[in-house]
């Protein structure tokens, strides 16, 4: 009876460790999509596709090796070679180019509460305002700044280009889409700029916006679309929360969602001086890999949104393989600064494994700064966040959006970058 007891016993034993074991297996496998999503959303959109084996064959830019031919192996060699050649192939041949007019910058404080969030924040409202050749247009900037800590304190500034639409994931206090009490909480500043002000999400031949304002003659081929002034205006901001004495100027993220997160990717890889670039969702023309034609295409964002992008973008709809970049490359002009990007598991039109090989593919430039070491060449679970050095990814369950989730996660790699 003691030796039955004894046997039970040790049995129970080994089958809870297996037990323990093939659950830990399925915990840490690495994300693959739901079949399901991927036969409903193949169903309802047979144009695009959803099958990772439905995938053509590709090959990238060679990312560090420049023009000419030339292997890039040092620091060096890439800021003076390879960096100002890949963002110009950018400008040419995707954002566009920013024109190069005179203007005026101006900031107006146009309200401050110190008792912001039942005394724990204080909150300024600034207008800035762009003017050239008797031309001008204004947009406003809303920071919050922990009271309780008295040196600067690092910040996020959130592209917003929904924040004057009710049909928006639209911010409030009590909303994770930017969720300002629980980062005041984790000792951070929040600011947010509403994009739309800047230049309205719509096809109007540019005739709004700061387009016509910093415009002159005729728009070239590689004229700035709406992203690129998006991203123009988050540099804006960034000028102004340089001098911001609450903030630390040197320690400041971009972040953006969906099209904002393509915008964010763009500001970053324009602006040096965003310590940290975060792209949550952005999906194609942002972190998507255009190559793998995987949910949208560089076809359906040329004729559903022909403002965001140059009119050059058109030559690469269906023609992915001509453009001479790829948007790992995009990743990897944020070298060797920090970058984080992220996805969600339903939303395979923003190609969540194209967007992860994007990160992996910019790898090697870091790896050229020592600011990382490597990335699994898989997939990491699902909501299991992977860092290397000053890259992060994760894939969260749930929908298209921006969540109290993400930002726990950003939050948690900018306590590593930013503090």
């Amino acid at each position: 009876m003691k030796l039955n007891s004894t046997f039970k016993c040790i049995a129970g034993i080994f089958l809870l460790c297996l037990s323990t074991l093939i659950t830990s297996g399925q915990e840490e496998k690495s994300w693959n999509a739901d079949i399901k999503i991927v036969e409903r959303l193949s169903k309802d959109g047979p144009l695009f596709n959803y099958y990772e084996n439905k995938v053509p064959s590709f090959t990238l830019p060679e990312a560090l090796v420049s023009q000419k031919g030339i292997k890039i192996v040092t620091p060096d060699l890439w800021n003076t070679v390879r960096r100002p050649e890949i963002l110009e192939l950018f400008r040419k041949n995707v954002f566009g180019r920013v024109p190069d007019s005179k203007y005026t910058e101006t900031f107006k404080l146009l309200s401050i509460d110190k008792n912001a969030l039942d005394g724990k924040a204080t909150k300024k409202e600034v207008e800035i305002r762009i003017e050239s050749d008797g031309k001008s247009l204004t947009f406003n900037l809303i920071i919050f700044s922990p009271n309780n800590i008295k040196q600067p304190v690092p910040a996020f500034l959130l592209i917003d280009p929904w924040f004057s639409d009710g049909k928006t994931p639209r911010w409030n206090q009590d909303n994770g889409y930017w969720p300002i009490k629980e980062a005041i909480a984790r000792g951070y500043g929040m600011a947010i700029y509403d994009a739309a002000l800047l230049d309205p999400d719509n096809f109007d031949n540019f005739k709004n916006g700061i387009h016509p304002i910093l415009d002159k003659g005729s728009r070239p081929d590689d004229a700035w679309g709406t992203l690129a002034a998006w991203a123009w205006g988050a540099s804006r901001c960034l000028d102004f929360l340089i001098t911001e004495k609450s903030i630390a100027h040197d320690k400041i993220a971009v972040v953006g969602h969906s099209r904002a997160g393509k915008t964010a990717l763009w500001a970053g890889a324009s602006d040096t001086r965003f310590a940290l670039v975060i792209s949550n969702e952005s999906g194609a023309g942002g972190a998507a890999l255009a190559r793998r034609r995987y949910g949208e295409t560089v076809a359906r964002l040329n004729s559903v949104f022909p403002h965001w992008f140059c009119s050059n973008y058109n030559k690469y709809s269906n023609n992915e393989d001509a453009m001479p970049v790829d948007m790992h490359m995009l990743l990897a002009l944020v070298a060797p600064r920090a970058v984080y990007v992220d996805c969600a598991d339903e939303d395979l039109w923003g190609d969540p494994h194209g967007s992860y090989l994007s990160l992996y593919n910019a790898v090697p430039v870091f790896k050229l700064f020592g600011k990382a070491s490597a990335l699994p060449e898989s997939m990491p679970p699902l909501n299991k966040p992977v860092i290397s050095g000053n890259l992060g990814f994760h894939i969260r369950d749930g929908a298209h959006n921006l969540t109290l989730k993400d930002w726990n996660w950003f939050m948690d790699f900018a306590d590593k970058i930013l503090k």
